[in-house]
């Protein structure tokens, strides 16, 4: 049989796939990576996290300006929003990022096979007619939107969230089917900029997996923003009429049924592994239940030289998480050890305020034995209750013998970041007292970590 092509192969370039190849690279192996979208960086940078953050970024402007919180601080005028000119900011977002990928493929000479990957054999696929040869596979197909039975995504009224990314006017009324994060940072985008939005959720609390105190929390602070909701609702028939739409609900454990008249409709229900099209049987693979690729903790699969990263494993589908396991199975694959702590994966809503966790909820924690917890409002933190950003808490939820912090929970204008200080503090055992004695600088909105974790051990000042 003929040498390999290459020492690594890697199928698909999103945030798990790109960082898996140039790491692989930089490491010297001789490394490819298969990619059938026009662009390098997967859902993230062309459909996902990056366009969604430049509407919010651009819709949160836009509400400060015209609806009154810059009017507090004696900042006014006219402000009207060009739904144009702020899709070409989102555009010109995604363009350079994905640019960037590129030059760091051929920067790093990372070869990139432009075409879908289907395995042929446990160490050969075919790309665009081409047979190629690997010593190592890397599955990093990330995951796409889950359909909602019945129901046909047209892009136009009724929409999945790449739709929603895209759409050339402000809707009238928004239903969003599904509570999650995705759900509710776009329902947010759109609100924001006039539209009114209901969501639609079956359980009978938004953001499922989240602390429940968190969870009730951000349900209020949404209300008061005007969103408004159907908790404990299933949809069981969507159909456009025209320029309209027809959401039929009823109550998830039974009861009538009513409609709701929309002008378009986001069904954001989740997201499933990409594994169409793979040929995986061709390799010697068979996916768990939820159609997941299993692996061990290198991320090697039952497979000897294939190995699987990112969306289509267990865990999480956060693009950071696919990152680290893309630099770990690198590094894995080159004989080094590659280790990601899976217990202390954050997790971020990007609306205003932000809501972020790392570790367990209150809930698991309290499963596991006797905890403390601290809570801080935001209300009582100097810089946001000046900055006239008073909704959210901070939440540190330790071991009662230990003191050793399991998790951390918090809503706040800059909760996205603050959480890093929690993950990084969790990575290294640290103590609720350990956080309390560390100084942070005043006035800051991370003191309020800082007096969550002062509650735990007792000792709070401000409050």
């Amino acid at each position: 049989m003929a040498d390999y092509d290459y020492d690594v192969l890697v199928i698909g370039a999103g945030p798990g796939g790109y960082v898996a190849a140039i790491r692989a690279a930089q490491l010297g192996l001789k490394t490819a990576c298969a990619e059938s979208r026009e662009t390098l960086g997967g859902t993230c940078l062309n459909v996902g996290c990056i366009p969604s953050k430049a509407l919010l970024h651009a819709s949160e402007l836009f509400e400060e300006a015209a609806h009154g919180h810059m009017a507090k601080w004696g900042i006014t005028g006219q402000f009207n929003i060009d739904i144009p000119t702020m899709q070409k900011g989102r555009v010109e977002a995604v363009e350079g990022l994905t640019k960037g990928i590129e030059f760091l493929f051929k920067k790093n000479k990372v070869t990139w096979l432009k075409g879908r990957a289907s395995f042929t054999g446990a160490d050969t696929v075919e790309v665009a007619g081409q047979t190629v040869r690997a010593k190592n596979i890397v599955i990093a197909t990330g995951s796409s939107v889950t359909p909602l039975p019945g129901v046909a995504v047209d892009q136009e009224r009724i929409v999945d969230s790449t739709g929603a990314l895209e759409l050339a006017e402000v809707p009238s009324h928004l239903v969003v089917i599904g509570g999650g994060v995705i759900g509710l940072e776009l329902g947010s985008v759109w609100r924001r900029l006039g539209a009114q939005v209901t969501v639609v959720e079956y359980l009978d609390q938004i953001l499922p997996g989240m602390d429940e105190e968190i969870r009730k929390e951000s349900n209020k602070i949404f209300k008061k923003q005007g969103f408004q909701y159907k908790l404990g609702t299933k949809v069981t028939g969507v159909q456009r009429n025209g320029d309209s739409v027809t959401v039929t609900v009823e109550p998830a454990k039974g009861g009538a049924a009513e409609t709701i008249e929309a002008s378009h409709v986001l069904v954001s229900i989740g997201r499933r592994p990409n594994t169409d099209g793979l040929n995986l049987e061709a390799a010697g693979l068979v996916l768990n239940a939820k159609g997941q690729v299993d692996t061990d903790h290198s991320f090697r699969t039952s497979v000897p030289g294939v190995w699987a990263i990112g969306d289509v494993i267990p865990g999480p589908m956060l693009a950071h998480k696919a990152e680290d396991e893309g630099i770990a199975v690198a590094e894995n694959i080159a004989g080094l050890t590659g280790i990601v702590n899976h217990n202390i994966i954050p997790s971020v809503v990007y609306t205003t305020p932000e809501i972020a966790g790392v570790g367990l909820t209150e809930e698991q924690a309290n499963a596991g034995g006797e905890i403390k917890v601290g809570k801080f409002p935001m209300m009582a933190n100097s810089r946001a209750k000046t900055n006239g950003e008073p909704d959210g808490l901070v939440k540190v939820i330790a071991d009662a013998k230990t003191d050793r912090v399991l998790g951390v929970w918090m809503i706040n204008n800059l909760a996205g970041t603050m959480i890093a200080q929690a993950a990084q503090a969790m990575e290294f055992g640290a103590t609720s007292e350990d956080i309390a004695y560390t100084c942070h600088a005043h006035p800051t909105h991370a003191e309020a970590f800082k007096e969550a974790a002062m509650a735990v051990t007792g000792k709070p000042i401000h409050i």
